[in-house]
């Protein structure tokens, strides 16, 4: 009963109380872009590392004024979390993972950007192993033709959680460089030469 109420709480409180915590996080920071300027304004899968996931909204309000946004979330309770959280940051959410529902997540996903919507991933998410390109990204990037932008955030101070991913929070009063690719067309390749690519690509910026 303790835990229920517990998480009960946690999900009434928190997902607001981090949203204001990264706005405090991004405004007090000095940012540098090293990105293109502009991209198409076609669907568009945004992905990410696990361990850079905290910031990622603001590199893609960088290309996309209002939110129109799918983000896949682990359907466990700290899902559950980070997807009330990025809520209040004008992005939807689909529930899943690459162990569980994966195929219904996929259809959800593929769905979404025949409709227009972008879709936000982390490619080792939602348990690693850390900084490995799961088979989700270009599952989704080949069915449906979508280009696939990568993006990293190098902040100058930063606290690193012990996870499995190593979670990156950056400290006030540094700077963050945010880095993004040309997105990346990687439909015609094969499945391992794309695999290799983003991870290679997304390696580029190593903390």
């Amino acid at each position: 009963m303790r835990k229920k109420i517990f998480r009960y709480l946690a999900l009434l409180f928190l997902p607001f109380i981090a949203s204001l915590f990264i706005r405090i996080l991004y405004l007090t920071n000095k940012k540098v872009y090293h990105a293109p300027e502009n991209i198409e304004d076609k669907p568009t899968i945004f992905a990410c590392w696990h361990g850079e996931l905290l910031m990622l909204p603001y590199v893609y309000f960088r290309y996309r004024k209002i939110p129109h946004a799918n983000v896949l979330i682990s359907p466990h309770f700290d899902g559950l979390l980070i997807s009330k959280t990025v809520k209040y940051f004008g992005l939807d959410t689909i529930a899943g993972s690459s162990n569980k529902n994966a195929a219904r997540v996929l259809i959800q996903a593929m769905k979404s950007i025949k409709t227009g919507y972008d879709i936000g991933i982390t490619p080792d998410g939602p348990k690693g192993p850390r900084h490995e390109v799961a088979d989700g990204i270009i599952v989704i990037a080949q069915k449906t033709k979508a280009k696939v932008m990568l993006l990293r955030t190098r902040p100058t101070k930063f606290w690193q959680l012990n996870s499995w991913d190593k979670f990156i929070v950056p400290k006030p009063f540094g700077t963050i460089h945010f880095y993004a690719t040309e997105p990346l067309d990687i439909s015609d390749m094969s499945f391992e030469d794309a695999r290799t690519l983003l991870k290679e690509r997304l390696d580029d910026y190593e903390i």
